[in-house]
């Protein structure tokens, strides 16, 4: 049996991120004499590519050590939208033409190539992204998917943590948070490198870090792509 292809689906964690502050510190090194290098790492749950829990939406809703291991792993439909362009909207029709090939139970990679497009290091990355209507939510729901993950920003709202910071963001606005985790569905956020994925079915790794009621958590995202 041939190996299968991994292809790695993550940006890179790196300091000087004008949105994600990251601090990496040294707090032992070899020059001291200690026999380790050592660095604190210090960063959002919920920044670079992540995956979100229930509870980072939900009051009382379940974290990384309530969910088992099969939510972050398996059989994963990628779903081709790479038509849209800044500012499109999302919508069921897309899914319907598009995505035949779900199945119960799935992933769902959603693909629009989004960082092909536009740097994440630029606020465009967000101002002009794509973003999921609340139909097409609705749809993967029906399909009765367990994870949705994407390559851009998912919900319209978030543009509004930069272009209006003052602005008060409504829940029902976070429509992807709104419409999914009621449903027990999770997500994973800000993929990369969809277009070096031949196939529409794949298999997929994003687990989190086994976090005590962690709602956030950086992922190496890792797909598996059979080869003929």
């Amino acid at each position: 049996m041939s190996k299968p292809k991994l292809v790695d689906l993550t940006h890179p964690i790196k300091p000087n991120h004008w949105r994600w502050p990251v601090e990496f510190k040294r707090i032992r090194n070899y020059e001291e004499g200690f026999p380790f290098l050592v660095n604190r790492i210090t960063l959002s749950g919920h920044s670079f590519t992540h995956v979100d829990a229930p509870s980072h939406f939900i009051p009382g809703g379940k974290s990384f050590s309530q969910l088992p291991l099969d939510q972050w792993f398996g059989e994963a439909a990628i779903v081709d939208l790479t038509h849209c362009q800044a500012n499109d909207p999302i919508r069921a029709e897309d899914l319907e033409s598009r995505g035949q090939h779900i199945r119960q139970g799935d992933i769902v990679l959603l693909r629009t190539d989004w960082p092909l497009k536009r740097s994440i290091e630029a606020r465009e990355f967000w101002t002009e992204a794509p973003y999921t209507t609340r139909e097409a939510c609705q749809w993967l729901v029906q399909k009765r998917v367990k994870t949705v993950g994407y390559d851009y920003p998912p919900d319209y709202s978030l543009r509004y943590m930069i272009t209006e910071p003052d602005r008060p963001i409504r829940r029902e606005e976070c429509t992807t948070h709104d419409v999914f985790f009621k449903e027990g569905i999770c997500v994973i956020e800000y993929l990369t490198n969809l277009h070096l994925l031949k196939k529409d079915r794949v298999f997929l790794y994003v687990f989190p870090l086994l976090l005590e009621g962690g709602d956030g958590s950086p992922v190496r995202a890792v797909a598996a792509e059979p080869i003929d």
